[in-house]
């Protein structure tokens, strides 16, 4: 059991720190925006009239990605299930606007390439110094399992991540049975878990999931991103283990 500071906030008896991937560990604004502006160009060349609804949508304005837009904090299902709304408009059927969105998604991925995200500054550094302090550590995220697992392998952190999960056909967040599913895996108790994430719905999952904590990180500045957290930080080294 350890005991985790973060600014003037404590958390005792703590097992196990659950992570948020997008906006959190991994600086993906530029991939998520290139995606959305990609998805919506190959759905506008289709259904003409739909790509700056579309774009709106994902949470894309000009050139600026919101992070607590949909491309940035919805699972792929929902951006998929999104995007088939606005297609639907049109008067296609419903199962064919989901095959469109769907294939507008997978081609702007190919399109985009496999080029990784980069850390945020001290993501690598936090997850050794916890690891090293006796923490378990996962990573719970609205991307696809896939993805989180492309994500730890890219940036070498299987040495100090113990769970791997996304999202994939079953619920997204902020439904809690992610967080309990997560701390099954891991076999700890949620009591004893902390979530870190960068989005409402991080903190909802946790607190509804009846988590130790939700910490809640905005790299940049606005923490009503991150309301209902715990406590609210700009730099993941102000998680900090309290020596005994």
């Amino acid at each position: 059991m350890v005991t985790i500071k973060c600014r003037n906030i404590t958390f005792d008896n703590i097992q196990a720190i659950l992570f948020d991937k997008n906006g959190t560990l991994e600086d993906s604004e530029t991939y998520l925006r290139s995606l959305a502006q990609k998805a919506a160009r190959l759905i506008d060349a289709q259904i003409p009239g739909t790509g700056e609804p579309l774009l709106m949508a994902f949470g894309i304005n000009g050139n600026l990605l919101d992070p607590a837009g949909l491309i940035s904090v919805g699972s792929r299902r929902e951006t998929e299930v999104a995007a088939a709304a606005y297609i639907a408009e049109s008067g296609k059927g419903w199962f064919e606007c989901l095959k469109i969105a769907r294939q507008a998604l997978d081609e702007a991925e190919k399109y985009i390439g496999q080029t990784p995200s980069p850390l945020f500054v001290g993501s690598l550094d936090l997850l050794k110094y916890l690891q090293k302090g006796g923490l378990k550590l996962g990573i719970l995220s609205a991307a696809t399992t896939e993805e989180v697992r492309n994500f730890v392998a890219n940036h070498q952190l299987n040495d100090y991540i113990q769970l791997e999960m996304g999202v994939d056909d079953g619920p997204g967040k902020p439904d809690p049975v992610l967080f309990l599913q997560a701390c099954q895996a891991l076999g700890v108790e949620p009591s004893a878990t902390l979530m870190v994430g960068d989005a409402v719905g991080d903190m909802q999952m946790a607190r509804n999931a009846k988590a130790a904590g939700c910490i809640g990180i905005t790299w940049v500045g606005k923490p009503d991103n991150v309301r209902g957290a715990d406590v609210v930080i700009n730099q993941l080294d102000e998680i900090q283990i309290l020596e005994d």
